[in-house]
């Protein structure tokens, strides 16, 4: 009986032990991944969203960048971490998209973390030099057609969003590029879009935001159906004399390792969406031409779900025909 009553202290203890734990969250300063290189858009965006977020917070909120793999090396530390709430990352389109579709990371699904909030969104966009002859996204898939496999267009990764982006433009228009792979670097595609090195890149404007401001570079289209309040000269392919549809980009998600407590996640979204909100980051976002895009755990999840789901069956018919390999 003794025995018994000793084991039934130490699981009480065990219970209030975690309770107490989780009500006092957080009681440390929060480490926050970010699987990219430092002085990148993502890495930004993290480090401002999480700078404001640590006001509403006893403690700090700390950004360490975990280059590698697609953001598979950031996302396998996230997965191994205590799930706690004292270590997040911030998530990609590579991945909730590539990881998985390529079997880069073998078992990994979303089930392997939980969401707290997409904060940003940025679509895809194509940009010239601006001394380019392509004034209008026409004007370049006329070329296209015209010469194929002419012009070089600069992406990221070959087989990652920015590459299925100009591959079903491709397959929509019948335009023919020349195909230009810089490894997951978008400072890459600034230095060969000025030194002539292609004639076009696919990225976001934001990360491109400093070229066009400066009059070096020019937006011909994003990859969107509403118009981006940064760069008004820039219109959403829905807006162009195309008739295209076409709408792809990334996005930053904010998650945490499975099973960490619902009233951690709760508190962190709270305390996210406080910044979000926050009069300093939505005037920055605006500035650096990134569309503040807020969904909440519940929302964001459903959401990523279906549009990991939609992309799938995207790639998988691409790879059917030829166009993609898996």
């Amino acid at each position: 009986m003794t025995f018994k009553k000793t084991l039934l202290g130490i699981a009480c203890l065990a219970s209030l032990t975690v309770g107490t734990a989780q009500a006092d969250f957080p009681n440390r300063d929060i480490r926050v991944i970010v699987p990219a290189a430092a002085g990148g858009g993502t890495d930004a965006i993290v480090r401002k969203a999480s700078n404001i977020a640590e006001e509403s917070l006893p403690v700090s909120m700390y950004v360490e960048n975990v280059e590698g793999g697609m953001t598979a090396t950031g996302l396998l530390q996230l997965m191994k971490a205590r799930p706690d709430g004292q270590t997040i990352a911030a998530i990609t389109y590579d991945s909730i998209i590539t990881i998985p579709w390529k079997n880069m990371l073998p078992g990994f699904n979303m089930d392997k973390m939980r969401m707290i909030a997409r904060i940003t969104s940025e679509a895809d966009a194509i940009t010239v030099p601006e001394s380019s002859p392509y004034k209008t996204l026409d004007d370049l898939i006329a070329a296209a057609k015209e010469k194929p496999n002419s012009l070089r267009v600069g992406i990221q990764n070959m087989g990652a969003r920015t590459h299925l982006t100009l591959l079903q433009l491709q397959e929509q228009t019948g335009a023919k590029f020349k195909i230009v792979s810089y490894d997951n670097s978008a400072a890459s595609q600034k230095e060969a879009l000025l030194n002539g090195e292609v004639d076009a890149v696919v990225t976001s404007l934001g990360d491109l935001a400093p070229l066009i401001e400066s009059g070096q570079a020019r937006g011909l289209v994003e990859f969107s159906d509403t118009q981006n309040e940064g760069f008004p000269n820039v219109p959403p392919v829905t807006e162009t004399d195309t008739g295209l549809d076409l709408q792809m980009g990334s996005f930053i998600i904010m998650v945490a390792p499975a099973r960490t407590p619902d009233d951690v996640i709760e508190k962190l979204e709270a305390t996210y969406h406080k910044a979000y909100e926050s009069d300093e980051f939505q005037q920055w976002l605006k500035q650096i031409g990134v569309t503040p895009a807020w969904l909440g755990a519940d929302d964001v999840t459903q959401w990523a779900n279906d549009t990991q789901q939609q992309l799938f069956s995207t790639m998988d018919e691409l790879v059917d025909k030829g166009v993609l390999e898996k």
